[in-house]
């Protein structure tokens, strides 16, 4: 079935609030599955398919975009991001000051978390994101990190240990969920997703198609290994319209239908 929300074809996110596009996404159905946390991936793309202007993302989105962007980190108890984008994109500490009431009334703490996944830790302690000591983001690294900045990040981050020479990334979903995530956000890049798809791990994804042709070598959403099985089935759950920009939302084929 077709499903174009909201049901109006007229309509799109420019008559809507803020706070009702919220309140749509965070209503929608997320069954975590057994032992982790749901994880549902977030990213903007060309309409060919490219992901960066000039290394970054900001030249394919806008105002509509920022709405589904707040929207979606919203709803998230940790944002799971790569090393390499928390440089690039200049990263801070996820703030959502619109959203701290609906947060707190879930029972999440008013903001999400990030965590950072670097297996080096070729990480400054000067970074935005490390600068707010009342929330601290979280590191996802390996038993073989160098030991001088394991203990310079230490101060000021949460050190999570999540494999030996590589970061597994099932093993650091399972931590976060030890320590209370019941839904993380991925934000890539590329790298982080196609890992996330190899290891099947992606319960839903999100993409904001631009209205954009770029060209060009961009890298696409995910890349990275093969996963072992066929291809993950989705389905299409919504699809948003606003300022020729298109948001898609799709989940895992066969989940568990939701308790009435």
């Amino acid at each position: 079935m077709n499903k174009l929300f909201p049901p109006d074809p007229k309509s799109n996110l420019s008559f809507t609030t803020k706070a009702e596009i919220r309140s749509a996404v965070a209503s929608e159905y997320r069954p975590a599955p057994a032992g982790r946390p749901w994880l549902l991936a977030n990213m903007i793309a060309s309409i060919d398919g490219g992901t960066a202007v000039d290394g970054l993302s900001g030249q394919l989105g806008g105002p509509a975009d920022m709405t589904m962007f707040g929207a979606l980190r919203a709803i998230a108890d940790v944002i799971v991001v790569g090393a390499s984008t928390v440089r690039q994109e200049k990263y801070q500490t996820p703030m959502n000051k619109d959203a701290v009431t609906e947060r707190m009334a879930r029972g999440q703490t008013a903001h999400p978390r990030l965590a950072v996944i670097s297996a080096s830790l070729s990480l400054t302690t000067d970074l935005a994101l490390f600068t707010n000591p009342d929330n601290r983001p979280y590191v996802l690294t390996t038993g073989t990190a160098p030991a001088e900045r394991r203990a310079a990040l230490s101060e000021v981050a949460e050190i999570i240990e999540a494999g030996h020479d590589t970061v597994e990334l099932a093993v650091a979903l399972k931590a976060l969920h030890q320590l209370g995530a019941k839904t993380v956000l991925s934000e890539g890049g590329p790298s982080v997703n196609g890992q996330l798809i190899a290891a099947d791990l992606v319960d839903e994804w999100n993409l904001s198609l631009s209205p954009r042709l770029l060209g060009g070598d961009s890298r696409r959403a995910a890349i990275g290994p093969l996963p072992e099985g066929p291809p993950v089935a989705m389905d299409l759950q919504r699809v948003w319209t606003d300022d020729n920009l298109l948001f898609c939302r799709w989940t895992r084929t066969g989940l568990p239908a939701p308790q009435s």
